[in-house]
Protein backbone atom coordinates (compact mmCIF):
# COMPACT_ATOMS: atom_id res chain seq x y z
CA UNK A 1 0.00 0.00 0.00
CA UNK A 2 1.20 3.37 -1.05
CA UNK A 3 2.40 5.63 2.19
CA UNK A 4 0.42 8.57 0.48
CA UNK A 5 -3.22 9.19 0.52
CA UNK A 6 -3.17 10.52 -2.86
CA UNK A 7 -0.71 10.41 -5.74
CA UNK A 8 -1.44 12.70 -8.53
CA UNK A 9 1.33 12.57 -11.56
CA UNK A 10 1.65 13.84 -14.73
CA UNK A 11 -1.80 15.62 -14.65
CA UNK A 12 -2.83 17.22 -17.73
CA UNK A 13 -6.42 18.43 -19.26
CA UNK A 14 -6.99 19.48 -22.45
CA UNK A 15 -10.32 21.28 -23.72
CA UNK A 16 -10.25 20.90 -27.48
CA UNK A 17 -7.06 23.38 -28.66
CA UNK A 18 -6.71 24.39 -25.05
CA UNK A 19 -4.43 22.73 -22.54
CA UNK A 20 -6.14 23.64 -19.14
CA UNK A 21 -3.71 22.06 -16.50
CA UNK A 22 -0.27 20.26 -17.65
CA UNK A 23 2.58 18.61 -15.81
CA UNK A 24 0.65 18.65 -12.17
CA UNK A 25 2.17 16.64 -9.18
CA UNK A 26 1.70 16.14 -6.01
CA UNK A 27 0.69 13.62 -3.02
CA UNK A 28 -0.95 13.96 -0.35
CA UNK A 29 -0.49 11.50 3.01
CA UNK A 30 -3.12 10.36 5.34
CA UNK A 31 -4.25 13.16 7.66
CA UNK A 32 -2.52 16.13 5.79
CA UNK A 33 -3.92 19.60 4.86
CA UNK A 34 -3.02 20.44 1.59
CA UNK A 35 -3.35 23.20 -0.46
CA UNK A 36 -3.92 23.99 -3.83
CA UNK A 37 -3.39 27.83 -4.43
CA UNK A 38 -2.59 30.41 -7.69
CA UNK A 39 -4.42 33.36 -9.42
CA UNK A 40 -7.39 33.26 -11.04
CA UNK A 41 -7.96 30.46 -14.11
CA UNK A 42 -4.65 28.86 -13.00
CA UNK A 43 -6.08 25.83 -13.33
CA UNK A 44 -6.90 25.03 -9.37
CA UNK A 45 -10.51 23.28 -9.38
CA UNK A 46 -9.47 21.81 -13.00
CA UNK A 47 -7.77 19.23 -10.74
CA UNK A 48 -10.33 18.97 -8.04
CA UNK A 49 -12.73 18.08 -11.25
CA UNK A 50 -10.09 15.84 -12.40
CA UNK A 51 -9.77 14.09 -8.91
CA UNK A 52 -13.35 14.06 -8.28
CA UNK A 53 -14.39 12.48 -11.20
CA UNK A 54 -16.09 15.26 -12.73
CA UNK A 55 -13.50 14.85 -15.79
CA UNK A 56 -11.82 12.56 -16.88
CA UNK A 57 -7.84 13.70 -17.24
CA UNK A 58 -5.79 13.90 -20.94
CA UNK A 59 -2.66 11.99 -19.59
CA UNK A 60 -1.65 11.37 -16.11
CA UNK A 61 -2.55 9.31 -13.34
CA UNK A 62 -4.09 10.00 -10.01
CA UNK A 63 -3.92 7.07 -7.17
CA UNK A 64 -5.89 6.55 -3.70
CA UNK A 65 -3.55 4.48 -1.54
CA UNK A 66 -2.00 3.47 -4.27
CA UNK A 67 -5.44 2.26 -6.34
CA UNK A 68 -6.51 4.23 -9.88
CA UNK A 69 -9.30 6.35 -9.78
CA UNK A 70 -8.47 8.95 -13.17
CA UNK A 71 -11.20 8.94 -15.70
CA UNK A 72 -13.85 6.90 -13.12
CA UNK A 73 -16.90 8.83 -12.14
CA UNK A 74 -17.63 11.26 -9.62
CA UNK A 75 -20.41 8.46 -7.94
CA UNK A 76 -17.48 5.98 -8.31
CA UNK A 77 -14.56 8.40 -6.62
CA UNK A 78 -17.44 9.33 -3.71
CA UNK A 79 -17.47 5.70 -2.81
CA UNK A 80 -14.17 5.35 -2.34
CA UNK A 81 -14.19 8.05 -0.01
CA UNK A 82 -13.64 11.10 -1.68
CA UNK A 83 -15.39 13.75 -1.28
CA UNK A 84 -16.14 17.65 -1.97
CA UNK A 85 -17.74 20.84 -1.86
CA UNK A 86 -18.22 23.23 -4.51
CA UNK A 87 -17.46 27.04 -4.80
CA UNK A 88 -20.63 27.94 -4.97
CA UNK A 89 -23.07 26.10 -2.11
CA UNK A 90 -24.67 23.28 -3.76
CA UNK A 91 -27.49 22.13 -1.03
CA UNK A 92 -30.98 20.85 -0.70
CA UNK A 93 -32.49 24.83 -0.08
CA UNK A 94 -35.99 23.09 0.10
CA UNK A 95 -35.13 20.62 2.54
CA UNK A 96 -34.74 21.35 6.40
CA UNK A 97 -30.89 21.27 8.05
CA UNK A 98 -31.89 17.59 9.32
CA UNK A 99 -32.70 16.13 6.11
CA UNK A 100 -29.80 17.56 3.80
CA UNK A 101 -27.72 15.28 6.57
CA UNK A 102 -29.88 12.50 6.38
CA UNK A 103 -29.95 12.06 2.08
CA UNK A 104 -26.51 12.44 2.34
CA UNK A 105 -25.98 9.02 4.45
CA UNK A 106 -28.22 6.91 1.94
CA UNK A 107 -24.79 4.69 0.92
CA UNK A 108 -24.28 4.01 4.97
CA UNK A 109 -27.71 2.91 5.94
CA UNK A 110 -29.22 0.24 3.74
CA UNK A 111 -33.05 -1.23 4.42
CA UNK A 112 -34.55 -4.18 2.36
CA UNK A 113 -36.31 -3.50 -0.15
CA UNK A 114 -40.42 -2.26 0.87
CA UNK A 115 -39.35 -2.29 3.94
CA UNK A 116 -39.96 1.47 4.27
CA UNK A 117 -43.04 0.55 2.59
CA UNK A 118 -44.44 -1.57 5.82
CA UNK A 119 -42.40 0.64 8.15
CA UNK A 120 -40.41 -2.63 9.11
CA UNK A 121 -38.49 -2.45 12.29
CA UNK A 122 -35.24 -2.90 10.17
CA UNK A 123 -36.58 0.20 8.38
CA UNK A 124 -37.29 2.03 11.93
CA UNK A 125 -33.72 1.05 12.86
CA UNK A 126 -32.32 1.99 10.14
CA UNK A 127 -33.83 5.76 10.10
CA UNK A 128 -33.02 6.02 13.88
CA UNK A 129 -28.98 5.34 12.89
CA UNK A 130 -29.62 8.49 10.59
CA UNK A 131 -31.13 10.62 12.63
CA UNK A 132 -28.66 9.87 15.38
CA UNK A 133 -25.85 10.21 13.27
CA UNK A 134 -27.14 13.58 11.66
CA UNK A 135 -28.22 15.13 14.84
CA UNK A 136 -24.31 14.40 16.39
CA UNK A 137 -23.02 15.93 12.96
CA UNK A 138 -25.41 18.92 13.34
CA UNK A 139 -23.48 19.36 17.35
CA UNK A 140 -20.19 19.32 16.00
CA UNK A 141 -20.96 21.85 13.61
CA UNK A 142 -23.03 24.27 15.63
CA UNK A 143 -25.81 23.67 13.71
CA UNK A 144 -28.39 21.60 15.83
CA UNK A 145 -30.34 24.76 16.93
CA UNK A 146 -31.36 24.80 13.03
CA UNK A 147 -32.24 21.28 12.70
CA UNK A 148 -35.47 22.37 11.21
CA UNK A 149 -35.24 25.13 9.16
CA UNK A 150 -34.97 25.18 5.26
CA UNK A 151 -31.45 25.05 4.26
CA UNK A 152 -32.10 27.79 2.33
CA UNK A 153 -32.83 29.89 4.95
CA UNK A 154 -29.54 29.32 6.72
CA UNK A 155 -27.30 32.35 6.90
CA UNK A 156 -24.18 32.26 4.23
CA UNK A 157 -21.61 30.73 6.91
CA UNK A 158 -24.10 28.40 8.34
CA UNK A 159 -24.96 27.26 4.80
CA UNK A 160 -21.12 26.45 3.98
CA UNK A 161 -20.61 24.55 7.87
CA UNK A 162 -23.52 22.48 6.59
CA UNK A 163 -22.10 21.45 3.59
CA UNK A 164 -19.32 20.12 5.05
CA UNK A 165 -20.82 18.21 7.72
CA UNK A 166 -22.93 16.71 4.99
CA UNK A 167 -19.45 15.65 3.42
CA UNK A 168 -17.99 14.51 7.01
CA UNK A 169 -21.66 12.12 7.48
CA UNK A 170 -20.56 9.96 4.66
CA UNK A 171 -17.14 9.02 6.45
CA UNK A 172 -14.58 10.47 3.65
CA UNK A 173 -11.34 9.46 3.92
CA UNK A 174 -10.23 12.85 1.59
CA UNK A 175 -12.32 15.75 2.33
CA UNK A 176 -11.94 18.14 -0.76
CA UNK A 177 -12.56 21.89 -0.15
CA UNK A 178 -13.26 24.36 -2.94
CA UNK A 179 -13.21 28.27 -1.84
CA UNK A 180 -14.41 27.33 1.59
CA UNK A 181 -13.53 30.72 3.06
CA UNK A 182 -15.61 32.78 0.25
CA UNK A 183 -18.04 35.14 1.31
CA UNK A 184 -17.11 34.87 4.67
CA UNK A 185 -16.32 37.15 7.71
CA UNK A 186 -13.56 37.52 9.52
CA UNK A 187 -14.64 35.52 12.61
CA UNK A 188 -16.46 32.97 10.14
CA UNK A 189 -12.87 32.77 8.28
CA UNK A 190 -11.23 31.95 11.87
CA UNK A 191 -13.67 29.60 13.12
CA UNK A 192 -13.10 27.76 9.36
CA UNK A 193 -9.60 27.25 10.39
CA UNK A 194 -10.55 26.01 13.53
CA UNK A 195 -12.81 23.51 11.90
CA UNK A 196 -10.66 22.05 9.70
CA UNK A 197 -8.17 21.23 12.52
CA UNK A 198 -10.77 19.97 14.10
CA UNK A 199 -11.79 17.33 11.52
CA UNK A 200 -8.38 16.65 10.89
CA UNK A 201 -7.29 15.47 14.57
CA UNK A 202 -10.51 14.48 15.92
CA UNK A 203 -12.14 12.55 12.97
CA UNK A 204 -8.47 11.14 10.98
CA UNK A 205 -9.93 13.22 7.48
CA UNK A 206 -7.52 14.72 4.94
CA UNK A 207 -8.17 17.60 3.80
CA UNK A 208 -7.01 18.80 0.29
CA UNK A 209 -7.87 22.66 -0.11
CA UNK A 210 -8.21 25.18 -2.84
CA UNK A 211 -8.59 28.79 -1.15
CA UNK A 212 -7.51 32.20 -2.24
CA UNK A 213 -7.65 33.56 1.34
CA UNK A 214 -3.54 33.69 2.25
CA UNK A 215 -4.16 33.63 5.97
CA UNK A 216 -6.25 30.31 6.23
CA UNK A 217 -3.93 28.88 3.83
CA UNK A 218 -0.89 29.93 6.10
CA UNK A 219 -2.52 29.31 9.21
CA UNK A 220 -3.85 25.53 8.24
CA UNK A 221 -2.05 24.02 5.26
CA UNK A 222 1.02 21.86 6.02
CA UNK A 223 2.05 22.04 2.55
CA UNK A 224 0.77 24.44 -1.11
CA UNK A 225 1.19 23.56 -4.74
CA UNK A 226 1.03 26.90 -5.93
CA UNK A 227 -0.13 26.98 -9.88
CA UNK A 228 0.08 29.20 -12.50
CA UNK A 229 -1.16 28.75 -16.60
CA UNK A 230 -1.97 25.32 -15.66
CA UNK A 231 1.23 24.63 -14.35
CA UNK A 232 3.22 23.89 -11.19
CA UNK A 233 5.49 26.52 -10.16
CA UNK A 234 6.53 25.99 -6.74
CA UNK A 235 5.65 22.84 -3.55
CA UNK A 236 6.41 23.07 -0.32
CA UNK A 237 5.79 24.31 3.15
CA UNK A 238 4.04 27.57 4.01
CA UNK A 239 6.98 29.52 5.02
CA UNK A 240 8.87 28.53 1.60
CA UNK A 241 6.48 28.94 -0.79
CA UNK A 242 5.87 32.69 0.99
CA UNK A 243 9.38 33.79 0.05
CA UNK A 244 9.16 31.75 -3.02
CA UNK A 245 10.57 34.37 -5.79
CA UNK A 246 8.49 32.67 -8.59
CA UNK A 247 5.16 32.82 -6.02
CA UNK A 248 5.60 36.40 -5.32
CA UNK A 249 5.80 37.30 -9.28
CA UNK A 250 2.70 35.33 -10.08
CA UNK A 251 0.63 37.44 -7.26
CA UNK A 252 2.28 40.86 -7.47
CA UNK A 253 3.93 40.43 -10.51
CA UNK A 254 7.10 42.21 -10.85
CA UNK A 255 9.00 45.56 -12.29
Amino acid sequence: MSASLLTVSDLSMRFGGLLAVDGIAFDVAPQEVFAIIGPNGAGKTTVFNCISGFYKPTTGAIALEGRSIAGHSSHHVANHGVVRTFQNVRLFKSMTVLENLLVAQHRQHHAPPLSGLFNTRSYRRSEERKIHEALRWLDIMGLRAYANREAGNLAYGHQRRLEIARCMITGPRLLMLDEPAAGLNPQEKKDLQQLIDQLRRDHGVTVLLIEHDMGLVMGVSERILVMEYGRPIALGTPEAVRNDERVIKAYLGEA
